[in-house]
């Protein structure tokens, strides 16, 4: 995260750049101690100065718990704000459409959507998102490791959440099936996201055009096409692009990798629509089973 973009921006009409140093400072000058201790008299002004405090001197005391389930908070504003997982309650407003959120961070990174702004950037290297999703995957392009390995074959993989989802594919752990047709998915949430192939549904919404998608990842993807970003960049040049796959096929052009064998001639080829071109086209052959 830029050191220049607080977590929470206590100001929802200035830029999500401006340096919370300069809040601490004008509070410093003013006098100012907003955060109070509900224990004794002591104020703050900062907010991790409160929490360590009540931390060392009130032993920890977490005097704000949710009824509803096992979490406690030490301040109010933490327990306020996780009551409304609980609720239906989204009582921040996008200013420019209608969208709400039960959370004011939320609401933050919608706005950033509308104005551009660009407030998580790459330690590596000058690239600056909106989201820090988009920072996530970038920083993957930084790096050729793969740490997590599959014990029941050769995969291995950058994320430990990729790794996971693929070994359910061997142990057939979790296996959710479309009361539709006969998919079956390793996870609920493919088999959400399936479902609305059947059911037409669209919950992702662009606020800067009218396109809607069954994805929220395809949702990031296009408004990449609205902001410009290319968070994907090669580690063999300069070359960055907006979508995963682009990087992929441009790789190639580096490595002469050619996936994609022909079994009637043995011609290879690095794009899989050539190659379904050049099997329609030489070998008359117009479905193939991949």
């Amino acid at each position: 995260h830029s050191e220049k973009c607080p977590l929470s921006c206590v100001h929802d009409s200035q830029s999500c750049t401006r340096n919370n140093a300069v809040d601490v400072l004008v509070r410093i000058g003013s006098g100012k101690r907003p955060f109070s201790c509900v224990h004794c008299n002591a104020s703050f002004v900062q907010k991790k100065s409160l929490v360590k405090h009540i931390l060392t001197h009130h032993k920890g005391e977490r005097s704000f718990p949710c009824i509803q389930c096992n979490a406690s908070f030490v301040m109010e504003t933490d327990f306020l704000e996780h009551k409304r997982i609980h609720t239906k309650e989204r009582q921040f407003s996008c200013v420019h459409c209608d969208a709400s959120f039960k959370r004011k961070s939320t609401l933050f990174r919608h706005v950033r959507l509308h104005t551009g702004e660009r407030c998580f950037s790459c330690a590596q290297c000058s690239a600056s998102f909106v989201t820090r999703y988009d920072l996530n995957q970038h920083m993957v392009s930084h790096t050729s490791e793969r740490p997590f390995s599959c014990i029941h074959c050769n995969a291995s993989f950058k994320q430990k959440k990729n790794l996971s989802k693929h070994v359910r594919k061997h142990t057939g752990q979790g296996c959710f099936s479309c009361v539709h047709c006969s998919a079956r998915f390793v996870t609920k949430y493919y088999l959400t996201e399936h479902t609305r192939i059947h059911t037409g549904e669209r919950p992702y919404s662009c606020v800067q055009c009218n396109s809607s998608f069954i994805r929220k990842p395809d949702l990031l993807s296009h408004m990449r096409t609205h902001t410009g970003e290319r968070p994907f960049s090669c580690v063999h040049c300069n070359a960055s692009f907006p979508f995963k796959q682009s990087l992929v096929l441009h790789i190639r052009t580096h490595t002469g990798e050619r996936p994609y064998s022909c079994v009637y001639c043995k011609r290879t080829f690095s794009r899989r629509n050539n190659f379904m071109a050049h099997i329609s086209r030489m070998h008359k052959i117009q479905k193939l089973q991949l």
